[in-house]
């Protein structure tokens, strides 16, 4: 099993992954278009076929804060770590990104808690994340649990300060 970043020629089995769950009403739907636009946000599980067999985006909202979202594995591999190493591959990119917290919305409460997750009430994220769930067929009535991890914040260095300092200028 390998998890990479996803490549264009992956959004078909990207599409069909979401859709298998949306069509369930336990993920939103997205289209070919908008994850073609988003394709750079996703990590995927490749099995030994090639076979993308999992899938999972992190979306930065702010300075601080992203959500990792489009969490699928497909279902003749699910409970074999794909999801928690997805998971784990978009915990890192917020690491490297320097994003101290990562939520998520979702009814999966429990594989989320075992990834170090926490929940959260749903009322303290900012508005701007609700602009998807308008498509949701579940909205207004959704009964999805916002859970967040946080990283300890990343220590500047004077370095990383000469740095920020430059680009400023």
């Amino acid at each position: 099993m390998n998890i990479r970043p996803a490549r264009v020629g992956d959004v078909p089995s990207i599409y069909e992954l979401i859709r298998t769950f949306a069509d369930r009403k336990v993920m939103i739907r997205r289209s070919l278009g908008e994850l073609y636009e988003s394709i750079r946000e996703f990590q995927v599980a490749i099995d030994d076929n090639d076979r993308v067999v999992g899938c999972a985006a992190l979306h930065v909202f702010w300075e601080d804060l992203a959500e990792l979202k489009c969490l699928a594995v497909a279902e003749d591999v699910q409970r074999a770590g794909i999801g928690r190493g997805l998971v784990e591959a978009c915990w890192n990119q917020a690491r490297e990104l320097e994003i101290n917290s990562v939520f998520a919305l979702t009814y999966a409460v429990e594989f989320f808690e075992r990834c170090g997750y926490q929940q959260m009430d749903k009322a303290d994220l900012p508005h701007k994340i609700w602009n998807e769930c308008v498509r949701c067929p579940l909205f207004p009535n959704c009964t999805e649990v916002a859970l967040i991890r946080s990283h300890e914040p990343v220590p500047r260095t004077a370095d990383a300060e000469n740095r920020l300092q430059l680009i400023q200028v």
